[in-house]
């Protein structure tokens, strides 16, 4: 198989949650663009619907479902919405996810538990749930959970994001831990790290801490459009099929310093 046949995702069939926006509709235009079927998962019907537009103006085909993914009761449906469309699952992208900023002891628990729910809770159910329905049966999966750099050290002394460090660290060895059980079944998972990325979960941080950022980064930037759709196509494709249970830092090298 040539180099440019194994990133090919032609006829893939793709999930990706919180995919209407920021960086999830960034992996969405990369998948579709090598060659992916999406379906694109939100809670809000308008932001899918513009992100359906946008993505079919592009030339994809793109299925949208409105679900909010902190109610697991909700993960079947998703699931089943997409299988009677499309008939499978190939590559999910687990990227949904939510913060909350506080000092730690004055962080509420509706925060706490909104915040891991979310972040943690969900990627586990839905991730089963396809497993159950797609990967397993068909002994064939790719598994991409976006965590961030967050969920490899602790934050900088005026961040108060206790929570989200919290999960995006489970996020990181929930991959690890994933990958080892569900490799019998030619699953791979994986994690990406995304740095700071300008979206709307991360305005009111970078207004605050986006120059000190920069400064240290080795790259002397932060994340633009095109930043992750590299490795993502990589991750969902068959030219990363001997790699599972990693996180790569896509972070212009700042956690590498």
């Amino acid at each position: 198989m040539g180099v440019k046949q194994l990133f090919q995702l032609d006829g893939k069939i793709a999930l990706i949650t919180g995919g209407s926006r920021g960086l999830g509709l960034q992996m969405a235009e990369a998948l579709g663009e090598m060659g992916c079927r999406l379906a694109i998962s939100a809670r809000k019907a308008d932001e899918l619907a513009e992100a359906k537009q946008h993505l079919e103006g592009m030339g994809y085909e793109v299925l949208t479902v409105t679900n909010d993914l902190s109610k697991s009761e909700q993960i079947p449906a998703l699931v089943d919405e997409v299988v009677q469309r499309f008939g499978t699952i190939d590559i999910l992208v687990n990227n949904a996810g939510a913060t909350w900023s506080a000092p730690a002891e004055e962080y509420p628990d509706e925060a706490w538990h909104k915040v891991l729910g979310l972040n943690v809770d969900s990627l586990f159910f839905l991730a089963r749930e396809v497993a159950r329905r797609c990967m397993i049966p068909q002994k064939s999966g790719k598994i991409i959970n976006i965590a961030s750099v967050a969920g490899l050290r602790g934050s900088a002394t005026n961040v108060t994001t206790i929570a989200y460090h919290t999960s995006k660290g489970a996020a990181v060895n929930f991959t690890r831990a994933l990958a080892s059980e569900w490799g019998k079944y030619n699953i791979n998972v994986n994690a990406i790290c995304p740095g700071f990325f300008p979206s709307k979960m991360s305005a009111g941080l970078l207004e605050k801490v986006g120059d000190a950022i920069i400064a240290r980064a080795p790259l002397h930037r932060i994340g633009g459009d095109e930043d992750l759709k590299g490795v993502v196509v990589f991750l969902a494709s068959e030219a990363s099929r001997h790699i599972t249970g990693q996180a790569i830092a896509v972070d212009g090298g700042v956690s590498a310093v």
